[in-house]
């Protein structure tokens, strides 16, 4: 069987089971072991404190094109926008568990005729995003290759009560919410493959929420103060990843789809496709949630991004979403996210 054949997540389960039969739960580090794969971030006790890492890598012609990656044009992505793209989906992994990032290690694959003011741009964006929230560069690797690569692991923590979001802590009865807007990055995208002329103020909007997402950092912390246990970030798109949720914590969920907060930008330039954008577009790296509504009202309160719950959390048919209309009434759509090795 190939990979293309068994797709991206029945490849991780596949490892995932050879990994953990041959993880030893009597060392020192199974038995600190917290969380292994399968979640946004690999979680263990050290002392007093629980220790977050996670990594993720952007390759080209998979993630971003060299072909509109290397000017300042209007529409184009400079080397710049993606060091900081590359840093903020690993700091957005951190976001989805409630955790403190704190170090991150840099590993880079060149061709050898990069430009050294392109690998200076790239580093740019890179420590741009990671003053922003405090985290030190601390190392990495570097290697000659036929393609860019960057690879960026990320070490972080959590609070002293040492509690974090997971993907399997959803419980029936729980409302789903998420912060902030969807679609926006994957009208981006779109926007500059195909060149497509609007306003500057939503083209700027659009832009930027494709090429400089904003980690969630604050706000996934902010959920774990207010007693929410159940989250992950938006980047394979909203039912790609709820879907997630849903079968690590062995529930449902049912989306009101006129509920879902779809980006004005998407809104007035998309159309009749907005919506498919907002769920299933990926890359918002927005924080998707579940929790009661008592949780979720504190939540709100203290948050300064707008949270909007959506839909809500069942027990039968474990693993399935339903979308419904304002009526009520099960509204099917065909696509439901990003998924790597498989044929689109």
């Amino acid at each position: 069987m190939k990979i293309s054949e068994l797709g991206e997540f029945g490849l991780i389960d596949l490892l995932a089971s050879m990994i953990n039969a041959a993880t030893d739960k009597d060392t020192q580090a199974g038995r600190q072991l917290i969380l292994g794969i399968g979640d946004d971030a690999a979680a263990w006790q050290a002392g007093d404190s629980v220790q977050l890492a996670t990594v993720d890598a952007l390759v080209e012609n998979v993630h971003f094109t060299l072909e509109t990656t290397h000017s300042t044009g209007s529409g184009q992505a400079t080397w710049q926008e993606l060091g900081w793209k590359a840093l903020a989906v690993n700091l957005s992994d951190i976001a989805a568990m409630g955790g403190i990032p704190s170090y991150a290690l840099v590993s880079l694959a060149l061709p050898g005729q990069t430009e050294m003011e392109q690998v200076r741009a790239l580093y740019r964006g890179i420590i741009e995003l990671a003053q922003q929230f405090g985290v030190a560069i601390i190392g990495g690797n570097m290697s000659s290759a036929p393609l860019v690569v960057i690879n960026i692991t990320v070490l972080g923590s959590a609070k002293a009560d040492k509690k974090i979001l997971t993907r399997s802590a959803a419980r029936s009865g729980d409302k789903v919410a998420v912060t902030g807007y969807l679609g926006a990055s994957a009208a981006g995208l779109e926007m500059l493959s195909k060149h497509l002329p609007f306003k500057p103020e939503a083209a700027d909007a659009l832009k930027q929420a494709f090429l400089k997402p904003h980690p969630r950092v604050a706000e996934g912390q902010l959920l774990v103060k207010h007693g929410v246990r159940a989250a992950i970030d938006i980047s394979d798109g909203l039912l790609s990843d709820l879907g997630h949720i849903c079968r690590m914590s062995k529930v449902s969920a049912r989306i009101e789809i006129e509920r879902v907060p779809v980006h004005p930008a998407v809104k007035a330039n998309f159309g009749d496709r907005a919506l498919g954008l907002a769920l299933s577009g990926g890359e918002d790296y927005e924080l998707l949630f579940t929790a009661s509504a008592g949780v979720i009202d504190k939540a709100k309160a203290a948050v300064k991004c707008p949270i909007t719950v959506i839909g809500e959390v069942r027990a039968e048919n474990a693993g399935e979403i339903t979308l419904v209309d304002g009526k009520g009434q099960a509204v099917n759509l065909a696509e439901s996210g990003w998924e790597h090795f498989i044929s689109s």
